[in-house]
């Protein structure tokens, strides 16, 4: 069983993973976005770090697909390669940020990317908007974030609602972040176990 979590930046993605692996036995795959060397200065110049960025975050998802992800038995994971391109690096270069060079490039690069990757059995997608995304990060607090733009913000929600309309990998499960509070709320946390159990995730039996 792999699940993958979606959202957009601030949407709740790694709190949902942590909590959906403690309660089904997964192996918590988190992205790694403390990890990437040119995520602050990207926000600072986009347009001198974004392939840089984009690069980074495409190997190192190649990195855990290969370690973690194709090869294990019951994973989750915080966000997927696919968004990766159809949403943030699509993002980049519509607005003008990335050029068509660097866009073709990575493209290139994508695309025999994730070919070598086992695609989700289960797509967990977190709707959340503007305010909920501020919310969250500003209560998370990475400095670099609280320069993000709203406008980027909300361009990058409109990406991911077509690349739902898109997506065929897998059964897709929408979950309401403006509406429920997983987090801090009981019976919240209740309801989305109980619609992803109706989509056959289950604790397995341990013997």
């Amino acid at each position: 069983m792999y699940v993958a979590v979606a959202g957009n930046i601030g949407a709740g993605k790694s709190t949902l993973t942590r909590l959906l692996s403690e309660r089904f036995l997964l192996d918590p795959v988190f992205e790694a976005v403390d990890e990437n060397p040119y995520l602050a200065d990207f926000y600072r110049d986009m347009a001198r770090y974004a392939f840089h960025s984009q690069m980074f975050f495409l190997a190192a998802r190649l990195r855990q697909h290969l370690a973690q992800v194709n090869p294990g038995d019951r994973v989750i994971q915080d966000r997927t390669v696919y968004e990766d391109a159809a949403v943030f690096a699509r993002q980049l270069f519509e607005s003008g940020v990335m050029d068509a060079r660097d866009w073709s490039s990575y493209q290139t690069m994508y695309d025999a990317v994730q070919r070598a990757l086992r695609p989700p059995d289960l797509l967990v997608y977190l709707r959340a908007s503007l305010p909920t995304l501020r919310l969250h990060i500003e209560q998370r607090g990475r400095a670099f974030e609280q320069r993000i733009e709203d406008g980027y913000l909300e361009r990058l929600g409109a990406l991911y609602e077509e690349f739902l309309e898109g997506y065929d990998l897998s059964p897709v499960v929408v979950v309401d972040a403006d509406r429920f509070d997983v987090l801090h709320r009981e019976a919240d946390r209740e309801s989305v176990f109980a619609t992803l159990e109706r989509q056959g995730l289950a604790t397995p039996v341990v013997r």
